[in-house]
């Protein structure tokens, strides 16, 4: 089969120089080039990100479930209309309401939950513990219900997200978990977590692609954030999941992987982030795999890991030859 990155050969768009960023809020995370980008982003901080999430968290720890997902919708949609985000949905026809789902996105930066949250279903996301650890995200996420997953505790992990995700399709709740794991850019290949997950809890999966986000916002990369940006969600066909072999769930990770990429390569959807590692460096310590359907860069990862490696290697070799002398 052709690889991706061959058989779409649309030219990665280019963006206009962007002018320099002047002022901060937020603790440095949240950077905007003018004064009237400042004075904006402090308004709808205020507005959108004290009040509301207060309000979640009494939904969630009081029990209100459908009060909650309505108070998240309706907030995610005051956010992206006050950003100016040119949000274009297609596929929610292929949504059956009532059914929960196993709901995997791509994934590019923190504007693609606004997106997701116009979906009309009940939902919850699986996060890293990490953002459990932030101010304001963490106690709403943890009030929420929200799932928490720490990658690096393997089958433990794994174990967790199964009893939460179970407990959540009971109540009718779809489970978002993005098969990716990374927001490094289209490239990074996907986990097999969510569509091991979808068997086991017998749940069907609802692939969706979901490009431009990061342009919204651009943390971690840099704390640059933007008004006016188009972002594109399309809803693909869902897949009913049957027991079966773990070969049937890698061959289904290959399937769901292949049609959300080229529908988001495609010329209809807004540009997805592309994984440079001259600009964005290599990640190194974090664990990510590049799809094979881009050869070149995957070939470029694996020379870097072999590099370090030998240095690495070096050093331990000098360290010991110097203990022994």
């Amino acid at each position: 089969m052709e690889p991706l990155a061959r058989s779409h050969s649309t030219p990665m768009q280019q963006y206009p120089a962007d002018p320099a960023l002047r002022y901060h809020t937020a603790r440095e995370m949240i950077a905007v080039p003018t004064l009237a980008c400042y004075l904006q982003t402090l308004v709808g901080i205020g507005l959108w990100l004290l009040a509301p999430p207060r309000l979640a968290r009494w939904l969630g720890r009081a029990g209100y479930r459908s009060g909650l997902h309505a108070m998240e919708r309706c907030w995610a949609r005051r956010v992206t209309r006050h950003l100016g985000i040119q949000l274009e949905l297609s596929g929610l026809e292929h949504i059956t309401r009532g059914q929960p789902y196993i709901i995997t996105p791509l994934h590019e930066g923190f504007a693609d939950i606004l997106a997701l949250l116009h979906l009309p279903l009940p939902m919850r996301f699986v996060a890293r513990d990490e953002l459990f650890g932030w101010q304001l995200l963490g106690p709403y996420l943890h009030d929420a219900g929200h799932i928490c997953v720490v990658p690096e505790r393997g089958s433990h992990s794994y174990r967790e997200l199964l009893r939460s995700a179970r407990a959540a399709i009971q109540q009718g709740e779809s489970v978002v978990i993005f098969p990716q794991g990374t927001i490094l850019g289209i490239e990074t290949d996907f986990q097999l977590g969510a569509f091991a997950l979808a068997r086991a809890v017998s749940c069907p999966i609802l692939p969706v692609a979901l490009t431009g986000g990061h342009r919204v916002w651009e943390h971690p990369y840099s704390p640059r954030l933007r008004y006016g940006q188009r972002m594109s969600l399309r809803v693909l066909a869902p897949i009913s999941v049957a027991s079966g072999t773990k070969l049937d769930v890698e061959a289904l990770r290959r399937t769901v992987r292949r049609q959300l990429k080229t529908c988001a390569l495609s010329r209809e959807m807004a540009s997805p982030r592309h994984f440079v590692p001259a600009r964005d460096g290599y990640w190194d310590g974090f664990a990510y795999r590049i799809d094979p359907d881009f050869p070149a860069l995957a070939a470029d990862v694996a020379l870097h890991r072999q590099l370090q490696l030998r240095e690495e290697g070096s050093e331990q070799g000098v360290t010991s030859s110097t203990t022994a002398d």
